[in-house]
């Protein structure tokens, strides 16, 4: 099954390349599914190439050697990810996982470094787009050194909740996703929850998450 051209016009550094190169990459993506839960790549493994995701939802992860998740980003329909280290030549940067069904398409390392080498006007977007990727890990870092536990899973059920798209559509957060990705464990981010509830930010309903008033997760973010 060929990458469809609109994916591959998605990926900013993609957009200056002319239509036979589009082409061509389109020619040499291998289109891949997972179901939910599955590991689509490991840590520190030589990297084959980057993603590109046609529908379902991604999680980018380190884990540490207690076995505890970090989650770095969650990346949806139309994302990219494991660029960096197609060009740095290093092995994956991170581990990714299946949050939900997914189908994505992976192009090999060689055929986009080939393409760029042959376009250098995309080296610019490709710079815009790296910077773009800093900026979302150093918040991250702020994240984690500055703000409580509360405050991190207030900003982080506020920004799903603000997600263009279809509530419906995305997977559910468990307690053990949201310690995962505000660097904490379950029964914290329990106590957490329990405390935005006490001020109305949120309701638990059998086990789900329902943001109840975004003003006030924005106050307590």
């Amino acid at each position: 099954m060929p990458a469809p051209l609109d994916l591959l016009r998605g990926v900013p550094y993609f957009r200056p390349l002319p239509q036979p190169e589009l082409l061509r990459l389109q020619s040499r993506a291998i289109h891949q599914q997972f179901p939910r839960g599955r590991i689509i790549m490991l840590e520190n493994d030589p990297c084959p190439g980057m993603y590109l995701i046609e529908t379902g939802r991604v999680k980018l992860f380190r884990t540490s050697s207690d076995g505890r998740e970090q989650v770095l980003m969650l990346v949806g329909p139309g994302g990219v990810f494991n660029d960096v280290p197609v060009f740095d030549g290093g092995p994956n940067a991170a581990a990714a996982g299946a949050m939900e069904r997914t189908s994505l398409y992976l192009l090999p390392s060689e055929h986009v470094i080939a393409a760029l080498k042959a376009h250098p006007d995309a080296a610019l977007a490709l710079a815009k787009e790296f910077a773009s990727q800093l900026r979302v890990l150093a918040n991250l870092v702020e994240d984690l050194s500055f703000r409580h536990v509360t405050s991190r899973v207030a900003k982080l059920l506020l920004e799903y909740a603000e997600q263009p798209g279809k509530t419906g559509t995305r997977p559910r957060l468990t307690q053990q996703d949201i310690a995962s990705m505000v660097g904490s464990v379950r029964e914290v981010v329990g106590r957490s929850l329990a405390a935005l509830e006490r001020e109305g930010a949120v309701r638990i309903e059998r086990a789900r998450i329902v943001v109840a008033d975004r003003d006030v997760l924005r106050r307590m973010a």
